[in-house]
């Protein structure tokens, strides 16, 4: 490696730390994103409607705020990659990363699995209302049926 000047040093420094805040903070969502839906297939199971559109809007805000972090990481790591490339020690960024990798594939599998689950449960409500019996189904409505009513009044006097 070539002599850097203290600047140098500091610049890199920076982007380090840019960088394993930035995983860190990718970390903290994707760890958000997994108890969410963990909550999520409870409320599957459970049938609450309204608990599962929240938790639905939730993951929508979650994995939009970890697309726009990716947005970010992105460049900084094209960045880190291209200033140290060839350098053996990056500090816990590696092992961030592979962490990063775990709880992405966590997310994933979780997120299948709600899938699976709420398909399972699609499938038995149309059954319920297949089955369901229409009192009315045959029945002529009140408003269809011609009344014995007169149509014309005579007023002469």
């Amino acid at each position: 490696m070539t002599n850097l000047t203290q600047a140098e040093i500091d610049e890199r420094t920076a982007l380090l730390k840019r960088f394993r805040s930035l995983l860190e903070q990718q970390r903290a969502k994707f760890r958000e994103y997994l108890k969410v839906l963990e909550s999520q297939e409870k409320t599957i199971v459970a049938e609450d409607t309204e608990s599962l559109l929240a938790h639905t809007e939730l993951e929508q805000q979650i994995a939009s705020n970890i697309i726009s972090l990716q947005k970010v990481i992105k460049p900084i790591e094209v960045m880190c990659n291209d200033t140290f490339s060839g350098v053996p020690d990056l500090g816990e960024i590696p092992q961030l990363q592979a962490d990063l990798q775990n709880l992405q594939q966590q997310v994933l599998d979780r997120n299948k699995k709600n899938r699976d689950l709420l398909q399972v449960h699609i499938g038995q409500l149309k059954d319920r209302l297949s089955s369901m019996k229409n009192p009315y189904r045959n029945a002529r409505s009140v408003y269809a049926q011609s009344s014995g009513v007169a149509t014309r009044i005579n007023i002469s006097i």
